[in-house]
C-alpha cells in the first residue's frame, strides 16, 4: 500500500495541470480576443512610446 501513496500526489497534480491547460486552451480566442488583443497592442504601443520619449536614447 506504499507505492498507492506514494503515486497518489503526482496523479492528483498531473490531473490538476491538465485541467489547467484544457481550460487555458479553451479559453484562447472567443469573443473576447479581439478586446484581449487589443489591450495587448495598446500597452506595446505606450511601452514603444515611452522607450523613444526618453533623452539620450
Amino acid at each position: 500500500m506504499d507505492y498507492v501513496s506514494a503515486l497518489v500526489p503526482p496523479v492528483v497534480m498531473a490531473g490538476f495541470f491538465i485541467a489547467l491547460v484544457v481550460t487555458i486552451v479553451k479559453s484562447q480566442g472567443g469573443a473576447n480576443k479581439a478586446k484581449e488583443d487589443a489591450a495587448v497592442d495598446a500597452v506595446i504601443a505606450r511601452a514603444e512610446a515611452a522607450k523613444q520619449a526618453q533623452p539620450g536614447q
